[in-house]
């Protein structure tokens, strides 16, 4: 059901907004064999969703990510957050880190060359 409700919001905001693309942050597997585990498969969804929309999708390393957005590929969430909200004008930095990176990946995919999202 969890993956379901992800698919189903996803497939809400891609047609309510209609966008060029979707980007993600590629996974980062960490220690935890479950998490990890997870997080692909909502991931899955988000791409199942996208891909029934025609719509194209991205996958940013985070280190890119982090250089993109901060000059730095090893940023810590707080200079993530801090300049996302001065790239964006943003009034307020974003309230979550989660925020920050979903931002933060949605800029990299913006300023990113049309080459680099064709190479691997």
């Amino acid at each position: 059901m969890r993956l379901l409700t992800i698919f189903e919001g996803v497939r809400a905001l891609i047609a309510e907004h209609g966008p060029d693309a979707v980007a993600l942050e590629e996974s980062y597997v960490g220690a935890d064999a479950r998490i990890a585990l997870s997080v692909g498969q909502a991931r899955g969804a988000v791409l199942v969703a996208a891909a029934e929309a025609g719509v194209e999708c991205a996958e940013h390393a985070p280190a890119r990510v982090k250089q993109t957005v901060c000059g730095y590929g090893r940023a810590d969430k707080g200079q993530i957050q801090r300049m996302v909200k001065l790239i964006l004008g943003l009034p307020d930095e974003p309230s979550s880190s989660h925020e920050a990176d979903a931002f933060a990946v949605a800029i990299c995919h913006a300023l990113g060359s049309p080459l680099a999202r064709v190479a691997p």
